[in-house]
Order: C-alpha cells, then structure tokens, then sequence
C-alpha cells in the first residue's frame, strides 16, 4: 500500500486545488469528500471513488474494504498531511477522491407522479446544502438548479448538505431549458413570488409538481412569474416579507406531501 507523509508530495498538491478551487474540479472531473458517513451515501448515491487516504490511527484498512468493494487506490497518510487536506474541524481520518456525476436534466430518471424543487440562482452553499437536506427528508424526485452560481462539488455544499448531495437526483440548466424540460413532462409548476400571487396551501400539488423558489435578496426571475402554472405566496403575518429559502422550500415541499399522504 502507497505512504505518502509530505504535504510537499504533488498529489497532495492537487488535492488541495480540488478543495480550493472549481477551475480544478471542472477539469479533473473530481472532487474530495470527507468522512465515513459522506462517503458511504455517495457511493450508494452512485458515485464513483477512484482514491482514499486514511489516517490509520483513527480508521482501519479492514473498516475501508468493508465500506467498497469496487476497486479503489488505497493511500496511508500522517497527521500532517491529514490535517492538510481535511475540511471540517472533526477529524474521521479518512478521505475520498470521486468522480462527479453528469448534471444534465436528460440524464434524471423520475416517477410517473413527479414532485420535484426547483431553486434559481442560489448562491450560498449553506442554503444550497440546507436545501438538499429538505430534498432528501422529503425523498423528492428531483432537485433543479436553474442558472446555478455555485459549484456543486464545493465543500461547503458537501459538509452544509452532511452528504444529502449524494442522496438527491440533481440537474442544472438555464431557466429557459428546465421550463421547456418542465412542459416536455407536462409537470405543473408553481412559482413562489409575491407578485400576482395565490396562497400555496390551496393549489392541487397532487398531480406531477415542481415548486420554484429563488434568492431572498431578488426573488424569482419574470420568466418563472410569467410561464408558471400559478404563482404562490406562504402568507406572512409579521413586519418582514420574506424567509430563509431553504426555510420556504421546506413549507411548500411537505404541504405538497401532505396533499400525496405523504407517499
């Protein structure tokens, strides 16, 4: 088995762009996933590992085997090297490199009875990762980013999600495809905005369903407004006319599941 005790080593080296920058991800189609219960999701997620570096004190080779079958390259690392590389400040001591998965809305496999979200250029991994962990409490179809403005692979989608990002199918696209995608399926879709608004607990979420939400700061785009099947509002009754959009996500999503008795 290879040792590698340098942070100096080159692979190291690289490991550490793939934590630090998406131009590094994109090219190597890779990224880094950190902890037992992140690796283990993503690789029922389906998720390809080609490497991982473990701290021998804190995780065993036979815990690592026990985790993968398919073939992988295993790599002993120190304490230096470790720290190096992890991300969060709780050390499990074990690291994988995996390859990241295609994004397309072509590629996504959905029920006969859709529910899927759909969130607009969100920007902060913590609600990305928040909203992920909603998707997957809720075992949504789907999970659209439209006009994503953050990598997915970051890790701070990766930790905010504590692994929801391997358990949620997930696509991207301009707002234009996945409205296009959306009629293609005939699947309604209804559009969380204050303008010309209706109150979300009375529309029919029982049929095949997305429900958009956007940015805080701006809302949704007036593509979403205009093309939606209904516009919705989550009627607020303090001095503030917006909430958290994972927050709103998470109202509109388990209504919708209410409606399905939750099936």
């Amino acid at each position: 088995m290879k040792q590698i005790t340098s942070v100096q080593n080159p692979f190291i080296k690289s490991l550490v762009l793939l934590q630090e920058k998406s131009k590094a991800r994109k090219q190597t189609g890779t990224f880094l996933i950190e902890g037992l219960r992140e690796i283990s999701l993503a690789i029922k997620g389906g998720y390809e590992i080609e490497t991982v570096l473990f701290l021998p004190e804190l995780v065993s080779e036979t815990e690592i085997n026990k985790l993968i079958s398919r073939p992988f390259q295993l790599i002993e690392i120190n304490k230096e090297v470790y720290q190096k590389l992890a991300y969060r400040d709780t050390t499990e001591g074990i690291l994988a490199v995996a390859k990241t998965k295609s994004l397309k809305l072509s590629d996504l496999k959905l029920s006969d009875n859709p529910l899927i979200l759909i969130v607009e250029s969100l920007e902060k991994p913590g609600n990305i990762g928040a909203v992920l962990r909603t998707a997957d409490a809720a075992n949504l179809d789907a999970v659209l980013i439209a006009n994503p403005k953050s990598d997915l692979y970051n890790p701070n989608i990766v930790r905010s999600s504590v692994g929801c990002l391997f358990t949620n199918q997930i696509a991207t696209g301009t707002s234009d495809e996945i409205i296009a995608f959306l009629k293609e399926k005939k699947i309604n879709f209804y559009s969380a905005t204050l303008q010309n608004s209706t109150f979300y607990h009375t529309q029919n979420f029982t049929t095949p369903t997305a429900l958009v939400v956007g940015t805080e700061a701006t809302g949704l785009t007036q593509i979403w407004r205009d093309a939606a099947t209904q516009n919705i509002i989550i009627p607020m009754q303090g001095e503030i006319d917006s909430m958290n959009v994972s927050v709103a996500a998470a109202i509109l999503i388990f209504e919708a599941k209410r409606q399905r008795e939750f099936k």
